[in-house]
């Protein structure tokens, strides 16, 4: 922790860097505890409020972790602030939204193909059934109401990221399917026939890994991406 500060009050941000100091010089980890409010205001030398201010700007950001009735606790480190960022550029400006999931979209297609042959050999038969699993379920909701065939278009990138193990590739997966629910009915782009194309390209992903096949699962993953990117770029246009 850095000495105690007698001069004058430190400023929000150097608490806030102060905070994240101690957490780095201590080699915490996620859920890790924080030191009491009176032991952090006397380390830092900072009034109770501004060791609180820091604390909520922490929280939002995911860095730490406020139990009530327990203490403070280093967060998950998750990417929800970026989540946070890139929905509200999307539902900010109507030329952004477009530009926020057309970059996302890039950002998926990047992490799915550039891992082809990863991905296919290592994903399992239990694995490669569920993912059959959600293309039934994508095929049965196509025409329903309701979040159905999103949450098993969801499940099915999560699910097809997942043997990597690679936690930043799975929260930026997850990131992009956050703002997407929120952002894409904005758009106006989903039609019957694109879901039944949807629908015929994850079909084609999964016979591919199920045949051991990498250079027709990224061929798949371009030729499912390719008319979503098609479709918002003709939005974009109408608007």
């Amino acid at each position: 922790m850095p000495e105690p500060k007698s001069a004058r009050q430190p400023l929000r941000q150097e608490v806030v860097d102060g905070i994240k100091t101690y957490i780095l010089h201590n080699k915490l980890r996620p859920g890790d505890p924080l030191p009491a409010e009176p032991a952090l205001c006397e380390a830092l030398g900072a009034s109770r409020s501004s060791v609180r201010e820091a604390i909520r700007i922490l929280s939002a950001l995911d860095i730490v972790e406020v139990r009530h009735g327990h203490g403070t606790y280093v967060g998950r480190l998750s990417l929800s602030a970026l989540v946070e960022s890139l929905t509200f550029r999307g539902l900010l400006s109507p030329d952004d939204d477009f530009q926020v999931m057309s970059d996302l979209i890039d950002v998926r297609e990047l992490f799915e193909r550039g891992m082809a042959e990863r991905l296919v050999e290592a994903l399992d038969e239990g694995q490669i059934d569920r993912l059959q699993g959600f293309v039934d379920t994508m095929r049965t909701s196509s025409t329903e109401e309701g979040h159905g065939f999103i949450d098993a278009d969801r499940s099915f990138h999560t699910l097809l990221v997942a043997p990597l193990g690679n936690n930043l590739i799975g929260q930026l997966s997850a990131a992009f399917w956050d703002v997407y629910v929120i952002v894409a009915p904005h758009l106006d782009v989903f039609t019957h026939e694109h879901g039944a194309a949807t629908i015929a390209n994850h079909q084609r992903i999964v016979d591919a890994v199920r045949a051991g096949d990498a250079a027709e699962f990224a061929a798949a993953l371009t030729d499912h991406y390719e008319p979503v990117r098609r479709r918002i770029a003709e939005a974009r246009a109408r608007r």
